[in-house]
C-alpha cells in the first residue's frame, strides 16, 4: 500500500451561513459547525483511505470565534496521521471577510475516523508522509494524542506511552 501525503486528502468545504442555521445572537449554531466539520473530515479520510469511513471520535473542538449570519465559512480538512485502520483528521475553520476577502481562523477540531469494509470491519489504511512544518507538527502530536486517549480509556498502561511521557521527562 503506497503512502500518501496530507495534501492528497485536502478537502475544502465552503458555505454561506443562513439565518435558519443561527442562534438568537445570529451566530452559527455549534452543532451546525460540528456537522460541517464532520462531513469535511470524513471526505478527507475517505480520500486518504479510498474506503468507507466512520467517525470514531471527536477529540478536540475549539469554538474560538463566533460565525455570524451571512459569513462565508470554509472548513479545510486534512489527514494529520494514519495508524493501522484509523486516521486523525485536522479541521481548520475560516471566515472570509465579505469586503476584503481576507480569511480569519475561527475554529479548529480534531476527528478520528476508522476505515471499514462493506461489513463494517476495520481495514488497513495507507501511511501518511507529512511534508510541511505544520503537517509534521500535527503528525507528531497525533501519536501523543492517541496515546493519551488510550491511557485515559485504560487500553494502554501509562508507562507504555513513551512519546507522551517524553513531554514530561524532557
Amino acid at each position: 500500500m503506497k503512502a500518501k501525503t496530507p495534501k492528497e486528502s485536502l478537502t475544502i468545504v465552503t458555505d454561506l451561513i443562513l439565518p435558519g442555521e443561527t442562534n438568537p445572537l445570529n451566530n452559527l449554531f455549534g452543532g451546525e459547525l460540528l456537522a460541517r466539520m464532520d462531513k469535511a473530515c470524513s471526505i478527507a479520510a475517505r480520500r486518504h483511505s479510498s474506503r468507507i469511513v466512520v467517525t470514531a471520535s471527536v477529540n478536540h473542538v475549539a469554538f474560538n470565534k463566533s460565525v455570524p449570519v451571512g459569513s462565508v465559512l470554509m472548513v479545510e480538512a486534512k489527514v494529520s496521521r494514519a495508524f493501522k485502520s484509523s486516521m486523525e483528521v485536522y479541521a481548520d475553520v475560516w471566515i472570509e471577510d465579505r469586503e476584503s476577502g481576507e480569511r480569519t481562523k475561527a475554529n479548529e477540531a480534531i476527528y478520528t475516523f476508522v476505515a471499514v469494509d462493506r461489513t463494517g470491519m476495520p481495514v488497513k489504511v495507507p501511511q501518511l508522509m507529512p511534508e510541511t512544518d505544520l503537517e509534521k507538527t500535527r503528525f507528531e502530536g497525533a501519536l501523543r494524542r492517541k496515546q493519551l486517549s488510550l491511557v485515559l480509556s485504560g487500553r494502554m498502561k501509562p508507562e507504555e506511552a513513551h512519546e507522551l511521557k517524553a513531554l514530561f521527562t524532557g
